[in-house]
């Protein structure tokens, strides 16, 4: 016999009192933490706990008593249901107080290390239309809302594209606008979808994976030229026709279009680094541009999804690093190169490292066309690739500039740069507790001098910090 499910409490008239992890918000019930979605500090609600632990729980707001003075109007249609952009109805001002505090917060409680005063979080110009990326997805299972639902909404297609539904990962909301990305994304990915649905295209299946279409990339730059990358499933000749004909009808109707290409992916997941990418029209690819420097980015390229804040970001780092044009830099985790290059003049030479091998060779045709020939790059393992051996080879660093991923450098990377003792360590980071926990690792020999939060995601949790250390 199954067991009976314990039915959880519904708490009534509950104030909001702060803004939490991940975007979402803390109320207090007799020393109960509880972490709720989509409010704001000063909300007084209902709320339904969904999950329950010895000393936190989640819950859900079922009904709003009294909205908070701090609240904003959601400006998304998709708000709520979509999972992104969770922090809409916060005034931006105050998605920067917050960003702000949670840096200080990570890196005070985790980090337990002196810190001089933290700068004032570098906000962005856009708010809105601020992605250079997006990435949507094809499901023969369109997500209804709650509100469709009451409605009993029919839909004579039940396909859809536009973005996975959080923890339902086979069913995708149909997005009519996302305010992330300049309007021709919307423009384009609406077209696609109508002729799509006109000429009976079959949408992929995310279970059983059946169907044709599956992912489309949209990637806009800030020199005007506009790739776009359709993915889809193709097993058989006529299949193939048929979809060139809408890869034709998408040239035709956007002739703005500088990179038209596709990926046919007949796996059953959604990686294409594996994958060979063909040109429909026009080039392979764009071109992002930055203080006169131009950077390639192919459709595998990594670059900052933000453009104009990246330059703010990258402004930053190079500030931090002091160089005055005789230093030695190692720049790990390089990416593409992006931050190499750009600090490359100010350096007598930059070693660049990163793990992807197409990146590092982004970064080097990054370096011929710009004509930067002080720089190098090496592809592998961070762990593996900078050792005592390869620091001995190639000479102590002035200055190291590290941009690790989520989970912050390997005890390893810690280790050398502990033995390189760089004069200066620039430590760029996008999660303030990995980056935390890395600074106490480094505080031994290092004092931080400076703490300098960049909002690169407007309307979400996420900031991205710059901190500079110098040798003891």
């Amino acid at each position: 016999m199954a067991r009976k499910r314990k039915e959880l409490p519904l708490l009534e008239k509950v104030k909001i009192i702060d803004v939490a992890a991940e975007g979402k918000a803390i109320a207090k019930v007799n020393d109960l933490v509880i972490f709720v979605p989509y409010v704001v500090p000063g909300d007084i609600v209902d709320l339904q706990i969904k999950r329950k632990k010895n000393k936190y729980a989640e819950a859900e707001a079922v009904h709003f008593h009294e909205y908070s003075t701090q609240r904003a109007v959601p400006f998304c249609q998709h708000y709520g249901v979509c999972g992104g952009c969770k922090w809409q109805v916060l005034p931006y001002s105050e998605q920067l107080k917050y960003k702000q505090k949670q840096v200080e917060d990570n890196l005070r409680r985790i980090g337990k290390i002196e810190l001089p005063e933290v700068m004032p979080i570098l906000g962005s110009a856009k708010t809105e239309f601020y992605r250079n990326k997006l990435e949507f997805t094809f499901s023969d299972k369109r997500w209804l809302t709650a509100e469709e639902v009451s409605r009993d909404v029919k839909y004579e297609q039940m396909n859809a594209v536009g973005f996975h539904i959080p923890g339902a990962f086979d069913k995708v909301l149909a997005i009519e606008k996302c305010w992330l990305q300049d309007d021709i994304s919307n423009r384009i990915r609406n077209a696609v979808r109508d002729y799509a649905y006109e000429h009976n295209y079959p949408f992929i299946n995310l279970k059983t994976h059946e169907g044709m279409l599956r992912n489309m990339i949209i990637r806009t730059s800030s020199t005007g030229e506009l790739m776009v990358i359709i993915i889809c499933k193709i097993v058989a000749e006529d299949e193939m026709q048929l979809f060139r004909q809408l890869l034709q009808y998408v040239a035709d109707s956007f002739p703005e279009i500088t990179s038209l290409l596709y990926i046919t992916n007949n796996k059953c997941n959604d990686t294409i680094n594996d994958l060979d990418v063909h040109v429909f029209k026009g080039k392979d690819h764009i071109y992002e541009e930055m203080e006169g420097l131009r950077f390639k980015v192919g459709p595998k390229s990594f670059y900052q999804t933000n453009s104009e804040q990246a330059y703010n970001l990258y402004k930053v780092a190079r500030e931090f690093a002091g160089l005055t044009g005789n230093e030695l830099v190692y720049d790990l985790y390089t990416g593409t190169g992006t931050i190499a290059n750009f600090v490359s003049k100010q350096a007598r030479q930059v070693i660049g490292i990163e793990y992807v091998p197409e990146a590092i060779e982004d970064a080097k045709v990054n370096a011929e066309i710009n004509g930067i020939k002080n720089t190098l790059f090496y592809a592998g393992d961070m762990k593996d690739i900078l050792t005592q051996d390869f620091i001995n080879q190639h000479g102590r660093p002035d200055v190291i500039i590290t941009d690790p991923p989520r989970a912050g450098m390997h005890q390893d990377v810690v280790d050398v740069i502990l033995f390189a003792e760089p004069k200066r360590i620039v430590y760029v980071s996008c999660n303030p507790a990995t980056q935390a926990r890395d600074l106490q690792l480094l505080d031994g020999k290092y004092k931080v001098k400076a703490v300098q939060p960049v909002d690169m995601f407007p309307h979400t949790h996420h900031v991205e910090n710059v901190v500079l250390l110098e040798l003891r």
